[in-house]
């Protein structure tokens, strides 16, 4: 068969050669291998004296033993260099029947189910991110939290429950980390134990190994929704009113500069998706990330990701720098990702000097205390210039804050549509025009609240809304939320 040392007696293990990056942690990380099987069926034994597994969802030691004697007997099996020249549907199907063959020399008695979960697993190993695939393919898991190898939470509707998800050991769950980070060109061990990298559809990761992480490492994974949310959706989740979502849709139009602030796990990239979905075909956007995560739907997008040094502490590339660099590449629109350094001084600029319809996103609590952490980053960057200059510059520049905010029950809610009016003295001044107030809750402990209007008629961009004929889409918004 395509893929294997031998067809006669199995091959002792070698030295390990290059290698696809899949195959070469796993082997890495393999113990001692069990003897491979030959091509002969072998001869029945009673039942009672084989071995056996449960493929439950609550698995057993026993599973977990067989498992890595069926997967140290396949890696002494196959060939791995030859397994990575075929597609993924072709060596998964190489790997299940050499594993078949290996259960029956080494006399397994299991289920079909059983089998075939097995058999999945040990795909995934080889070929996926072991353990991880099965909560990789759910859709409604927003957060993977693996602390070591033995404890794997997630969060279902806002909620953190712990899985019976668990890896062979601390060494299979290095391999899939450095599997993850070497496929965006990043690198994760004991001389560099934190990286932040994504996964091909976007998900956002974050690692941290020994010596750092005490109990072994500890993989964070932000997962991302296969189809993408729009504004429509958000109203069906309670997240928005419909009259709050025109008026979010009309901001997006009309190219005000947004700041969306919140808390971890708010929603705040989510809503940005969102936004990013009422900028025009033909205008020429360019986002900046520390990992892209940003599914920008048009067709004129740049997207531009920070770099972190390398072991000899070069070739750093900063988020400040990408910024910079954005405005030698004649964009209508700058999107960063995150805000959380002196890059928000580039960015106030950009805003203020032609690139209307920036956005960007940033942590914070309220949208008064989101405009005071700007000013505090602008500080932090070394600019030597008055409070009231700068509070002057985020006036002039940020026209609209939305807040996002996660509930105490898991839901996520918009709380504010905010205004930057402009500075009386040395405040700024803001204006509410949608606040979501809490009500109570229901017998579930969920959240009852509702979006409601503040009674502003004429928001302070009403001007551009006019320039942009908006304007009456504007006002029958804001007159139905008074209703």
């Amino acid at each position: 068969m395509f893929g294997r040392r031998n067809e006669g007696q199995p091959v002792p293990r070698k030295p390990v050669v290059p290698q696809p990056a899949a195959a070469r942690a796993e082997t890495s990380a393999a113990p001692a291998a069990a003897s491979a099987p030959a091509a002969k069926s072998p001869v029945a034994k009673p039942a009672a004296a084989k071995p056996t597994a449960r493929a439950s969802d609550h698995r057993s030691e026993n599973y977990y033993q067989i498992k890595t004697t069926i997967f140290n007997a396949l890696i002494d099996t196959i060939d791995l260099t030859q397994l990575a020249q075929l597609d993924a549907e072709s060596a998964r199907e190489e790997i299940r029947d050499i594993v078949n063959e290996i259960l029956s020399i080494k006399n397994v008695v299991m289920s079909i189910s059983e089998q075939e979960a097995l058999l999945q697993d040990i795909c995934n190993d080889v070929l996926g991110y072991g353990p991880l695939e099965p909560l990789l393919a759910r859709d409604d898991i927003a957060d993977i939290m693996v602390n070591g190898c033995e404890r794997t939470f997630i969060e279902v509707n806002g909620k953190v429950e712990l899985t019976n998800i668990r890896f062979r050991d601390n060494s299979q769950l290095m391999n899939i980390c450095q599997r993850i980070v070497s496929q965006v060109g990043r690198r994760v061990d004991e001389s560099s134990p934190i990286c932040d990298a994504r996964l091909p559809d976007g998900s956002r990761v974050n690692v941290i190994v020994p010596p750092l992480a005490i109990d072994g490492p500890a993989l964070t994974i932000r997962k991302f929704r296969r189809d993408k949310l729009m504004m429509n959706d958000l109203v069906q989740y309670n997240s928005i009113s419909q009259e709050g979502a025109e008026v979010l849709g009309i901001i997006g139009k009309v190219r005000c500069n947004v700041l969306i602030s919140g808390g971890t796990g708010s929603g705040k990239t989510t809503l940005l998706n969102c936004l990013t979905g009422f900028i025009e075909t033909d205008e020429r956007v360019i986002t900046c990330e520390d990992a892209a995560e940003l599914q920008l739907q048009q067709p004129h997008v740049v997207r531009l990701e920070t770099r972190p040094p390398n072991l000899e502490g070069q070739g750093q590339v900063t988020m400040t720098e990408l910024v910079r660099n954005c405005l030698r590449m004649r964009p209508e629109r700058i999107i960063v990702g995150e805000v959380r350094g002196p890059e928000a001084f580039d960015l106030l600029q950009a805003m203020n000097t032609g690139h209307d319809g920036s956005m960007g996103t940033l942590h914070a609590n309220s949208p008064r205390e989101a405009l005071s952490r700007l000013e505090g980053m602008i500080t932090m960057g070394g600019y030597q210039l008055p409070s009231k200059t700068i509070r002057e510059m985020i006036c002039g520049s940020i026209d609209v804050v939305i807040q996002a905010a996660r509930l105490r029950d898991g839901s996520r809610r918009i709380t504010h549509i905010t205004e930057v009016l402009g500075t009386e003295g040395d405040v700024i001044i803001t204006q509410d025009l949608f606040v979501y107030e809490m009500d109570g809750e229901d017998e579930n402990g969920r959240i009852i609240g509702k979006h409601k209007s503040t009674g502003i008629a004429r928001p302070a961009f009403w001007d551009r809304a006019r320039y942009y004929n908006q304007h009456h889409a504007l006002a029958a918004a804001l007159d139905r939320a008074q209703g």
